[in-house]
């Protein structure tokens, strides 16, 4: 996927040529920009630390690399999915299912949304424990296929993958800062420190 390169410094020189929107037409209409760049920007702005990834190879090393970077090597990593536990199973992290435990969660997500940055996730990930319960670092893998354009998107895409069952406890994942740069508007909510894995999958 072109984006990525580009967002990662692989830019064609013309690039800097691009108008910027401040010098367009007053009444020009807004550049759409594409659903997953969208979401990478935004992703970002909420304090989200990002790694894409073109390959099941990368997704292992750059889990190694944040467990490194974070010193987390003696740490426990609380896993609830057992298709999480078995996809990591060769990465050797402590792994435990006890949250009093764990410094690190390990999961998956329902959703990318494009429009704010956010992640949905449902009971499949977090079973019925809420976000404050969890621990404060979230190493989240996800594919570019996950990215859709806001939550009703998401909630559909939910509703028609489970049609004998819904999960419960839908909430989205938004702020990805520590406690003392919340501003009001993230007042109450759970801030993670989030790290997402991204695989390449279009």
């Amino acid at each position: 996927m072109s984006l990525f390169r580009k967002i990662f410094g692989l830019k064609p020189d013309q690039s800097d040529e691009e108008v910027k929107s401040t010098e367009r037409g007053r009444y020009m209409p807004e550049i759409k920009l594409p659903i997953d760049e969208k979401f990478t920007i935004n992703f970002k702005g909420n304090g989200g630390k990002f790694l894409y990834c073109e390959n099941l190879n990368e997704v292992y090393h750059n889990l190694q690399n944040i467990i490194e970077e974070n010193n987390w090597d003696d740490k426990e990593t609380l896993i609830l999915d057992p298709n999480i536990k078995d996809k990591f199973k060769n990465s050797n992290l402590n792994t435990t299912t006890k949250i009093s435990d764990s410094t690190i969660f390990l999961t998956t997500c329902e959703n990318l949304i494009a429009n704010d940055g956010s992640l949905l996730i449902s009971s499949k990930q977090i079973f019925e424990k809420k976000l404050p319960e969890l621990p404060s670092n979230f190493i989240v893998f996800a594919t570019t296929s996950q990215i859709v354009e806001n939550i009703g998107e998401g909630l559909r895409g939910i509703k028609s993958k489970n049609r004998q069952k819904i999960p419960t406890n839908i909430t989205t994942i938004k702020h990805f800062k520590s406690n003392d740069e919340k501003d009001f508007l993230s007042y109450g909510s759970s801030a993670k420190n989030l790290y997402l894995l991204l695989l390449e999958d279009l």
